[in-house]
């Protein structure tokens, strides 16, 4: 067939380079999560709180601006006493939501005290609220290369999202140096982060 249609040559490599570099990714995402793992609990509190102050130099004033965090998950930066202090400052939190699969994420506001129940993994999530635009989306890395192309866990959902999203926010990763990679050989739908911070 690929000698009457060049065309069905040139897709089949597509899709075996599709599945080649999703089996990849899939042992490359369980090395970096098990390395972050084994940081110990003190270092990577002390890498989180060196995280959020290059957060407050890189966002500035968040007076008034909607800034998306994350519940952390295995072993993410936990910059839940960051979110204090933008609340403090001015700022709002909002939260992501999965709604369901395949689809952009949403994102609520939440303030400390507030309603949380468990969504998708487990994770915490504003138990009501309406979805809201976000200035800023800081989000967490499982691994990334040095065009700022993130690898997350492969639902592809914050991708999703920013691809999405109609005034497009400041995206900004944050993560652990052992979470750099030479490449994560990006596909047609991988949405380079703005900024990173990787401490």
């Amino acid at each position: 067939m690929h000698e009457l249609d060049p065309l069905f040559r040139a897709e089949k490599e597509d899709v075996q380079t599709s599945q080649d570099v999703g089996r990849w990714r899939k042992a490359q995402r369980a090395r970096l999560i098990a390395e972050r793992l084994e940081i110990p609990a003190d270092e990577r509190a002390r890498l989180s709180a060196l995280i959020a102050g290059r957060l407050d130099q890189e966002i500035g004033d968040p007076d008034r601006r909607i800034v998306s965090l994350y519940w952390p998950f295995r072993g993410e930066p936990d910059l839940r006493p960051w979110m204090q202090r933008v609340i403090d400052r001015g700022g709002r939190i909002a939260l992501p939501v999965v709604i369901a699969k395949g689809e952009p994420l949403e994102f609520r506001l939440w303030s400390p005290g507030e309603k949380l129940e468990r969504g998708i993994w487990n994770i915490p999530v504003p138990a009501a609220g309406e979805p809201v635009a976000p200035d800023i989306v800081i989000s967490p890395l499982v691994g990334v290369d040095a065009e700022r192309y993130r690898l997350g866990y492969g639902g592809g959902f914050y991708d999703r999202t920013i691809d999405a999203m109609v005034t497009k926010p400041l995206v900004i990763g944050v993560g652990y140096k052992c979470a750099r990679l030479a490449t994560i050989y990006p596909q047609w739908h991988d949405v380079p982060m703005d900024r990173l911070i990787v401490v």
